[in-house]
């Protein structure tokens, strides 16, 4: 067996060249370097061989790419702009009020709440479950509004949020003096018009009291009953609609006068179609029939390339019974039924099916005031012997409403 330490290995160094017996010293280098070669041929040919499999498909390959990163951006731009602010829950948020309405000449006693003590109502912001609201801006929206006319056409609810939209401006005003009603008149439930004057922005915010919509009139048709004493004409808007349409933005809203123990009993006021007093017609019918008008109307006079039209559904009310109800600390956790209202879905199903021609953003509100029992104006309105659990005290709930305006729709819709 033969050990390698008993070897004598010759080095290929000492061996004798067959080259004039010069010794091959220079032959392991030579060997080190030779594979360097035909590796980098190789590596380059495998590269070759990879450009001509890729090269046909690459168009293709980024192709694809593109479409899946457009696909990702347009998915994250459709998740707001589908986003239901509708529906949502309510936040505590110290940063809020958005003003202080002893300080808004055009908040009404009415509606501010004077002497309640607690004020944690008005620390709520609202929240939609997909997106998020921009923080309101008065500065922003009075630039956005600049050589605007607004204008809100309803109720004592219409009225309200109407008030509210101008103390929310006023933030961003520095002269207060600058801001007045155009006729000096005082704010009341019954004056059937008001217009304010942001004189240094030239904007114009007007409200008109039209609690149907619809024509009123005190000349009944001959034959009537003894206990008729006006009727809603559902066949004619009413006798001032002709100076609403001259608007960038308006904000509609009816549907907390039309009950049975209103109009039939208190009002006597019964339902009108040309000639013909409807006696049998029931609130609900009389209701659709004036949306749909309201709809024929606004499809043929508003003109859909300046003016940004809204309508309103049916604010939640929580009375615990006739003239009675409780206002909360809190908002409610549960709605117990208050989020639905059958004339809301009146409105939601009769403007989707007839606007066509002229875009209407419905404000399904019923959900977010279902909850906030809380922010009603309570004892606290003018006559403390009356409690109000329909109206909003200021700020408060109509505010978000108008947060919702400025801050989400407006600058999609770019008046």
């Amino acid at each position: 067996m033969l050990h390698s330490n008993n070897l004598n290995p010759t080095s290929y160094s000492s061996l004798p060249s067959s080259n004039n017996g010069r010794s091959r010293t220079k032959f392991p280098q030579c060997l080190s370097k030779a594979w360097i070669i035909p590796s980098l041929l190789s590596f380059l040919i495998a590269i070759a061989c990879i450009y001509t499999i890729l090269s046909p498909n690459l168009d293709q390959i980024l192709q694809i790419y593109n479409r899946t990163t457009a696909s990702a951006a347009a998915e994250e731009e459709n998740s707001d702009s589908d986003c239901d602010v509708f529906h949502g829950r309510w936040i505590e948020d110290e940063s809020y009020p958005l003003y202080n309405s002893t300080n808004c000449p055009f908040a009404e006693r009415g509606f501010r709440c004077a002497g309640r003590k607690d004020t944690d109502y008005t620390k709520w912001r609202w929240k939609p479950k997909q997106c998020e609201i921009p923080r309101f801006d008065a500065g922003a929206a009075l630039e956005r509004l600049r050589g605007k006319r607004v204008v809100f056409v309803g109720d004592s609810l219409s009225r309200t949020q109407w008030e509210s939209w101008i103390c929310m401006l006023m933030r961003g005003v520095e002269e207060k003096g600058s801001v007045y009603e155009v006729n000096g008149s005082n704010i009341t439930k019954t004056i059937r018009y008001l217009g304010v004057r942001f004189r240094d922005h030239n904007i114009s915010v007007d409200f008109y009291r039209s609690v149907f919509l619809m024509r009123k009139s005190y000349q009944v048709p001959a034959g009537a009953p003894n206990n008729v004493r006006m009727t809603v004409r559902l066949d004619q808007m009413d006798d001032i609609s002709g100076r609403w349409i001259d608007a960038d933005v308006l904000v509609f809203n009816s549907g907390n006068w039309w009950t049975e123990n209103r109009l039939f009993n208190e009002m006597r006021c019964f339902f009108q179609i040309g000639d013909s007093l409807e006696l049998g017609m029931s609130v609900i019918d009389g209701y659709k029939m004036a949306i749909n008008t309201w709809a024929d109307w606004a499809e043929a006079n508003i003109n859909p390339n300046r003016t940004a039209v809204f309508f309103r559904t049916i604010e939640s009310t929580h009375w615990r019974g006739p003239n009675q109800c409780d206002v909360s600390e809190r908002p409610l956790l549960e709605t117990k039924g208050r989020d639905k209202s059958e004339k809301s879905d009146i409105i939601m199903e009769i403007l989707r099916k007839k606007m066509k021609r002229v875009p209407v953003t419905v404000m399904h509100l019923t959900p977010m005031g279902s909850y906030r029992s809380d922010a009603h104006v309570g004892t606290w309105g003018d006559n403390p012997a009356i409690q109000d659990c329909g109206h909003w005290c200021l700020p408060g709930l109509p505010d978000v409403w108008n947060e919702l305006v400025f801050s989400y729709f407006l600058p999609k819709i770019q008046i």
